[in-house]
């Protein structure tokens, strides 16, 4: 199985971008998917997840009121909407899916909880 996650690219300060994290057939049905970022020179971390269990919605605390991510089943996909992007913002993001059931959300901020990974794709910030 693999996850294709899709959407980044270049944008200016201020600027949106939508991710995209696809799979095939139902693939992502039941399963949590977060959204992680490595930045040039840093370790990887957590940017958000949605529960397989409600579709609740968690954010880190920089990309709380600027980044939204949400599942349409229909399509087996997961997006992640990015408003207001700034320099600090330019990582390769990955998408990332797990069948682990948590009633402690902090778990899915851990990478070690996600048994699937997409390949990445870059996002840019910069005038």
């Amino acid at each position: 199985v693999q996850l294709q996650a899709s959407g980044g690219g270049l944008v200016q300060p201020g600027g949106s971008l939508t991710l995209s994290c696809a799979a095939s057939e139902d693939f992502l049905d039941y399963k949590t998917v977060g959204w992680f970022r490595r930045a040039p020179g840093k370790e990887r971390e957590w940017v958000s997840f949605i529960k397989a269990t409600d579709s609740s919605t968690y954010y880190t605390d920089s990309a709380k009121g600027r980044f939204t991510i949400s599942r349409d089943r229909a399509k087996n996909t997961v997006y992640l909407r990015m408003n207001s992007l700034q320099p600090e913002d330019t990582a390769v993001y990955f998408c990332a899916a797990s069948n682990s059931y948590y009633s402690v959300n902090t778990y899915y901020q851990d990478e070690k909880t996600y048994a699937w990974w997409g390949q990445g794709t870059q996002v840019t910030v910069s005038s």
